[in-house]
């Protein structure tokens, strides 16, 4: 899994917009882990219960950069949601078992709210 993590990786982005729920869980395994400046290392239901939600006002992600250091891949992209505009640069890992984990390492501030946006 871990040869193709930048393909997972904006996978995982495009499930948001296109909201597809199947298709992100069968990306992201049972013992995957979420952290980011809202969430301290949440279990994959709790990913699911707190952030999939967002996918209903996911509108696009415009990609920055795909950064691949081994079995990890930093991801800077611009998020639009309905009128607001929002930057993260996330690290996802993929150990070799296939089983993802994901950090939101930088949040940025929305362009239209000044508020911190969850990703």
């Amino acid at each position: 899994m871990t040869e193709d993590i930048v393909g997972i990786a904006r996978a995982a982005y495009d499930c948001y917009v296109t909201k597809d729920r199947a298709a992100i869980e069968a990306l992201i395994s049972d013992d995957f882990h979420f952290t980011s400046p809202l969430d301290n290392r949440i279990d994959r239901a709790t990913y699911f219960l707190r952030c999939w939600p967002n996918s209903a006002s996911t509108e696009a992600f415009d990609f920055i950069h795909f950064v691949r250091d081994g079995e990890r891949v930093f991801v800077t992209y611009e998020g639009r949601a309905h009128a607001s505009r929002f930057r993260n640069t996330r690290c996802r890992r993929s150990r070799p078992a296939g089983s993802p984990t994901s950090r939101c390492t930088l949040a940025g501030r929305s362009r239209t709210r000044r508020q911190w946006v969850r990703s």
